[in-house]
């Protein structure tokens, strides 16, 4: 699946965009964050507060107990704010 990532979780982790294929028990969206946290420094420091992690599946905001089932995309981003 294509991971994107949105404002200052893009420039935390220096990049956009990932290839990954996580493993077989990560299901949910708090899965995958934990997993990709697991992953490496930057991520774990990025997404420290996952609670303000914002999560979108193939252009659906989700909650982070979404399935991950089928998923082509998801995209992370910090909240939106109004204006």
């Amino acid at each position: 699946m294509k991971i994107l990532y949105f404002a200052w979780l893009r420039e935390r982790l220096n990049m956009s965009e990932e290839e990954v294929s996580p493993p077989p028990q990560i299901v949910t969206v708090s899965d995958l964050i934990q997993w990709l946290r697991s992953r490496n420094e930057a991520a774990d420091l990025a997404m420290q507060k996952p609670e303000l992690v914002r999560a979108a599946i193939d252009a659906r905001i989700v909650d982070h107990s979404a399935p991950l089932a089928g998923a082509k995309i998801v995209a992370l981003f910090p909240p939106m704010t109004g204006g």
